[in-house]
Formats: structure tokens, sequence, C-alpha cells
């Protein structure tokens, strides 16, 4: 079996922090942890509004971290300029509302689809590895091929509702099976994030063909009780690391 990577988001570090607008804590300082902590890649979500992490979060982090940094952004002209600048070694592209409190569902590939194309192509041009963030649907897995993508994260928030409601979830796993299936006979990565818990993240690990878990609430939220480095090694072990 391939080993599955775990990549740690910390953006509810910054959460913390901004909620008194002070210094701590420290999102920088929860990317080494992570690092050290054995976790293959830190995500961060540099939202339009800023409401968590912000530039100088992303200028600390990727000069001190040797982990891969995966920059997760909206399909702007500002954050492509950001991107550009910034040259994080991974970014996902990722739907943005103002008003949501987190990402809703996966992107709409119909939408600005021109500036979407270019977005990617001129991120590609910078040898950096390009994701888009969809639902697990085998249109838009056969689109984000078009799009010339090197790989896809399946929005798997509606799976892990089920789950924690303790609800019927066959539907769902079936249809998240079917797409990393395509995904992988199109030749592409096909990774899975958003609502991860242990429940969920060990259901999710037995499909074969997933190669990347981003986590980030439901780990910083453990981490409070538990502390960081005891939460990443329990997925380690839930992800067969």
């Amino acid at each position: 079996m391939k080993r599955i990577r775990l990549g740690v988001n910390i953006d509810h570090v910054a959460t913390v922090r901004n909620a008194r607008g002070e210094n701590y804590p420290s999102p920088l300082t929860a990317a080494l942890l992570a690092e050290k902590n054995g976790a293959d890649s830190v995500t961060i979500h540099l939202r339009e509004d800023r409401r968590h992490i912000n530039e100088q979060d992303l200028k600390k982090i990727i000069k001190k971290i040797k982990i891969p940094l995966n920059l997760e952004i909206a399909a702007t002209k500002e954050m492509l300029k950001i991107a550009s600048r910034s040259k994080p070694p991974f970014i996902c592209i990722v739907p943005e509302k103002r008003k949501e409190i987190t990402t809703e569902g996966g992107l709409n590939l119909n939408y600005n689809k021109m500036f979407l194309k270019t977005l990617i192509n001129k991120l590609k041009k910078k040898k950096l590895r390009i994701s888009l963030f969809i639902e697990p649907s085998l249109k838009d897995i056969r689109e984000a091929k078009k799009l010339n993508v090197d790989c896809v994260e399946i929005h798997t928030g509606k799976l892990c509702n089920l789950i924690n409601q303790k609800k019927n979830y066959k539907h769902e796993i079936k249809k998240i099976e079917k797409a990393v299936k395509v995904g992988n006979l199109l030749g592409l990565e096909v990774h899975a994030g958003h609502g991860l818990t242990y429940d969920s993240a060990k259901i999710l690990s037995r499909i074969n063909g997933i190669t990347e878990f981003n986590i980030g609430h439901f780990l910083i939220g453990e981490s409070i009780f538990v502390g960081i480095s005891k939460v990443i090694k329990t997925f380690q072990k839930i992800l067969k690391l």
C-alpha cells in the first residue's frame, strides 16, 4: 500500500490569536511543531478577509519550515500575485465566500473558467504543484484533468458530517471511492480534506488511491487538550504511516 501523507492545517492557531488581536499563539510555532512531529506538509488558507492567516504568517512560515507549504487560495488576481511572489511548493485553489464560516463545498469549475485556466497555467510555469478543491463528482474530476492540474482534493465535509451525526454514509463513501478511482485512472493525485476527525480519517484511509489527507480544525482543537504531538501521532497511526 502506498504511504499516505499527512498535511497539517494550522489556520485555527491564527484564529485564536486574532480573537484578541495579540501576537500569540504563533502559527509559525505550530508549523515548526507539525514539522518536528512528522507532518509531511503544512497547510494555510490565506483568505480575502484575512480572518486567520495573513501575509506575514505566510512569509515567516515559508522561510522557516523545511517541509512543503501548501497554500490555499481563491482564484483571484490578488491571490495570483501573492502566490507568484511567495512561490510555495504546493498550491490548492479553493472556493471562497465572504460570509461563510468555513469552506462550504468544492469549486465551481465552470465559474470564471478562463481566469481559472490562466491562473493555473501561470502557477504551473513556476513549477508549483497545483491542486483543485472539488466535490467527489466524476464530472469535476474530468474537468480538473482538462485544466492540467497535478492533483485534486476531495471535499469530505458531507461524509464527515454524516459520520459525526451517526447517519448512513454509504452513498457518500461510494461517491468518493468512484471519484478517487477515476482520478487515479486519469493520472491525478487524489487528496482528501475538510471536517476530518479520527473516525472519518479511519474510514477514508481504507480507500485505495488517496495519497494525502489535509487535516486542521479537529487536529488543532484536540491539541488544546493533549498537545499537537500526540494528535499528529494518532493521525499518523490511523493513516498507517
